[in-house]
Order: C-alpha cells, then structure tokens, then sequence
C-alpha cells in the first residue's frame, strides 16, 4: 500500500483512502453490479451495521480476518479499515467467495485494490467447505471471521465447524442475516452445545427489509447480525451430552 511516490503512507493515510472509498460506494454505489436497479441495497450489508463490524474488531485488536463472501465488498472495506486502524505488523484478511469473478466480475475486489487493501487482503475463489478446510491444514490462526456466504443451513454449519478451528480460542466469529431460519438455527447448535456465547447489543435492532427474501417484515426488530465469543480454552463435548436445537 503506496502512494503516488511510492512512499509508504502512515496510518492515518491509510485509514482516510479506505474510508473514502467506503464513503463513494455508499453515495455512488459499485462501478457495475449483476443487474437489477436494487441488487446493491439488497445484498450489501448497511454502512452502519459495517461501521460496528469495523469497531467490534478494532476493540478485538484484529490482526488476522476471515471473511466469508465479498460480493461488493461493503463489509470488506470495513474490515480493512478496522486492521489499518489496529495497524498490527502483518495484517491478513482472507476472503473467500467463488463467485466473485463470475457473478460480481470482480466489482469488489476492484473496490478493495482502489482503498490499496489489495496488500494485505488475500481473495480464494474456491467454495468455503473446501478453502476453508485448506487453510486449516496450512495453519491459519485468525482473530475473527465474518460469515456471510450461503445461507443454506448445511453450508452456515459447515462454515462454522471449520471457523472454530481456524479462530483462536476466545476470538470473534460475526454472522450476518441472522433473521434468516438457517443462518439462526446453524448457530444455535454452536451455543447449546459449544459453549458459544452471542455478545449482546454488540448489533442494534431494526426492522427487517420489506425486500427480504425470508421472514415477516412485521416481526419485532431484531439485530441483523450476531457476534459470538468462542469459549477459552475450546472443547469437545461428550457425544453423550448433545443438546437439540
């Protein structure tokens, strides 16, 4: 992450291009979409449930993030912007979306490389249940994770089975589309019977969008997404003790 004279800028520098960035594509919108004049709103998650994503992590002191599902990168961008601001000696952020180049033709991971995150922000373009399990075999010790990617709930399981491996041991794990009966229920299991505890109010409560494509948008507000704390140290529970859910 340079400028134009090739000098490496501080933190503050940093923290102001991405924030510009996030700023244009919140007022502008992304340089191409999928198609569909509301396809942006719908899927992108809003600047302000990102800018609390952004301080959950700054708070965690986030060196390393896994995040599951780029898409226009609202979320990425403050992800980055929460890892300049920790400004920790070797920042990662690990995306993994297989559709970014096909479905999104690469709109944000474009947006990421125009905040000069493209350094520290490392893009997998295989599914989730195999990149992930890949970079448990390499090792990989991450702070937190975001999920967003599929919300079928196999697929929100299998993320997070292989996310309480790869995020240490009292980290962060933040899930977006909540509301969503899968995306619920998968956790769920995760807090009955490991321990996982969801921080409260680390979200605000809102309605949910008339456009969505589950749930009644009558309902009670309820937090668009969950923050939960794995346990320290981690464990596994006797077969014997298994809680429904």
């Amino acid at each position: 992450m340079f400028d134009d004279q090739g000098r490496e800028p501080g933190t503050d520098d940093r923290r102001a291009r991405v924030g510009a960035v996030r700023r244009r594509l919140v007022r502008e919108g992304p340089p191409r979409t999928r198609g569909g004049a509301a396809d942006f709103e719908t899927i992108s998650v809003p600047e302000h449930t990102c800018d609390r994503l952004r301080d959950l992590l700054i708070a965690e002191g986030a060196q390393t993030v896994v995040e599951i599902g780029l898409a226009y990168a609202g979320s990425a961008l403050a992800i980055g912007e929460a890892l300049v601001t920790v400004a920790p000696p070797r920042p990662r952020h690990i995306i993994v979306d297989p559709y970014q180049e096909r479905d999104w033709s690469l709109a944000g991971w474009d947006l990421l490389r125009s905040a000069g995150l493209d350094s520290i922000a490392t893009l997998l373009s295989a599914p989730s249940s195999i990149a992930l399990p890949r970079l448990l075999a390499e090792g990989l010790v991450a702070d937190a994770a975001f999920v967003d990617g599929s919300h079928r709930f196999h697929e929100v399981f299998v993320d997070l089975y292989f996310l309480r491996k790869i995020v240490r041991p009292g980290g962060l794990i933040v899930l977006d589309d909540v509301r969503s009966p899968s995306v619920r229920t998968a956790l769920c299991y995760y807090e009955r019977n490991l321990g996982w505890t969801v921080i409260a109010d680390a979200f605000p409560r809102e309605p949910e969008a008339p456009t969505a494509a589950v749930g009644d948008p009558r309902a009670e507000p309820a937090p668009r997404c969950a923050a939960v704390r794995l346990p320290d140290p981690s464990f596994e529970p006797p077969f014997e003790e298994f809680r429904t859910f």
